[in-house]
């Protein structure tokens, strides 16, 4: 008799072979199928509630990724290609996890078959070397001295990520602001130095660039109403200081014997307030802004002085205006002086919407900058936000990597006809390998058209002549349910965002393809309490 060898801990889960590599397989086409129709112009949106009942409203491939909540290990690597390019380049987000499902879904007969992983990754490899290849050859290099030219290249840039959004009526209103607030930026473009604030109520149109910092006025006390609202050439004082008194209690306690003593601990500690809004009066600040709770007393001394004072500013509004007007963030008032004042050419209080805004302009070191959205609904401003930072995060990229090809399809269908004109070349199992995926490629053209409800089959074909015919940048068009030069239509995307895309796709395809056992440990007892097994009660021996 052999003895059993024990390997793995009892309940755990493997499966190995070729079903396991098929299912990891559909598994991918499922979380496929729930970002496919947000692709292009005509995509829909998903609405997703979570657990706590937060609804959130996105088409944004990332977004949607994110908040669905994933368990199937092999799908999880399509959640991360659709991150990676969110965090990469910003847009392209659906297109990345459409491609690498399409291109499993065109491998799984093969699997089916037989093939053997190893070969079918080798041809996904030169797949995609000769496509990054191909973009570089094709994609057409912008010249950066002339300002004109680049500044419409980038608003083009940032009006084609619009497309597909939910803002895609007053793309020309936004790509012009996204434009603005990149170029105001400096060389590294930093892109916590853009804030974003949401105001709801009011229409889309009235959404503004401020160039500077703003943030909405914080809770303040009485007293407040009496400060002025706007000063031009401010000093400004950053602190991270209570300025208020504090219940005796809470702090510690203090035996006395009579109420002249009790006197003199309260007096004590007005004092050292009084010290403290008098060293700062006295350093010339007309602005004083705090991390931490600026009380009545404060506020109203502060006033009487004609300065201005805001409590409870967020961490990064703070450091913001830091990096915009200079200065330093104080935690004592001992030596607050000229040096660790931040200066602006003009500051005021300013009522957007129901909400009032301190705005601060002109600021020496700014390279910042901050949109003030407005908008109907909260989910809706939020999808603007999420539209925007797309916007954003291509205009950026488009400054560093001053190459673009046309989108709409139709650099998927150039790469597609070099794909099948290259595979008749070689002979063996790489020939229908690499037919096939040149097949999967035509996803992002089919898709755009069946979202837009056309008839892709049809237009398609028209795209396989043209291309065939050596005419490079047709695609399709949205508007008149046709095909067009995309590239003089002005539909154009950085060439980064096709490179990143179809490397993350190809590198999420051969790692799928290459697992071929899953072995999942059963759960610790930390998770869910085991069951008592049915049987007698209450611990009475059996």
């Amino acid at each position: 008799m052999q003895p059993q060898i024990v390997l793995l801990k009892e309940g755990t889960d493997t499966s190995q072979g070729k079903p396991q590599l098929i299912s990891n397989i559909n598994a991918c086409q499922s979380i496929v199928d729930a970002v496919r129709t947000t692709l292009g112009p005509r995509g829909m949106d998903k609405l997703i509630v979570e657990n706590n009942g937060k609804a959130t409203i996105s088409n944004d491939g990332a977004t949607i990724m994110k908040l669905l909540d994933i368990v199937h290990p092999a799908a999880k690597t399509l959640v991360d290609i659709a991150k990676s390019q969110d965090a990469e380049v910003g847009d392209g987000t659906t297109s990345v996890v459409l491609l690498a499902g399409e291109f499993l879904k065109q491998l799984k007969p093969f699997v089916e078959e037989g093939v053997h992983p190893r070969i079918i990754i080798k041809a996904v490899r030169k797949t995609l070397s000769l496509c990054i290849a191909r973009i570089n050859e094709l994609a057409f290099k912008i010249e950066k001295h002339d300002n004109e030219k680049h500044r419409a290249l980038l608003e083009k840039c940032a009006a084609t990520a619009m497309n597909s959004k939910l803002i895609h009526q007053q793309k020309d209103f936004f790509s012009k602001m996204v434009v603005d607030a990149v170029t105001t930026l400096d060389v590294l473009l930093p892109l916590n130095m853009i804030g974003i604030k949401k105001v709801t109520g009011g229409a889309l149109e009235e959404s503004m660039l401020i160039d500077g910092v703003a943030f909405k006025k914080t809770f303040s006390y009485a007293g407040f109403e009496m400060q002025p609202k706007s000063y031009d050439n401010v000093k400004i004082a950053l602190l991270n200081i209570e300025l208020e008194l504090k219940a005796e209690r809470d702090n510690a306690e203090v035996r006395v014997d009579n109420v002249q003593e009790y006197q003199k601990v309260v007096d004590a500690e007005w004092q050292i307030l009084y010290d403290k809004l008098e060293k700062i009066h006295k350093s010339g600040a007309q602005v004083v802004l705090s991390k931490l709770p600026i009380g009545d007393v404060a506020t109203q001394y502060f006033a009487d002085r004609d300065m201005f004072c805001a409590g409870r500013v967020q961490e990064e509004d703070l450091k913001r205006t830091l990096k915009a007007c200079g200065g330093a963030v104080m935690t004592t008032v001992q030596d607050i002086d000229d040096k660790v004042l931040g200066t602006c050419a003009h500051f005021e209080e300013r009522q957007v919407g129901g909400e009032r805004f301190n705005i601060f302009q002109g600021c020496p070191n700014a390279k910042t900058c901050t949109l003030i959205l407005r908008g109907g609904a909260e989910q809706f401003l939020e999808e603007t936000e999420r539209s925007l930072h797309d916007a954003i995060m291509i205009v950026r990229r488009t400054i560093r990597n001053d190459s673009v090809v046309a989108g709409g399809g139709a650099i998927e269908m150039e790469l597609s006809k070099m794909l099948r004109d290259y595979s008749r070349t070689i002979a063996g199992k790489e020939q229908l390998l690499i037919g096939a995926l040149a097949k999967a490629l035509e996803v992002i053209p089919r898709q755009l058209c069946d979202n837009a409800g056309f008839d892709a089959t049809n237009i398609l074909n028209k795209l396989r002549q043209k291309h065939a015919q050596g005419c490079q940048w047709y695609g399709v068009d949205i508007l008149k349910e046709h095909i067009a030069d995309n590239f003089e239509a002005f539909v154009w995307e950085p060439s980064v965002i096709k490179i990143n895309a179809l490397t993350a796709a190809c590198e999420a395809c051969c790692m799928i393809l290459s697992v071929d056992e899953t072995i999942k440990s059963p759960k610790s007892g930390g998770g869910e309490m085991p069951q008592a097994p049915m049987g007698r009660g209450m611990g009475r021996p059996f």
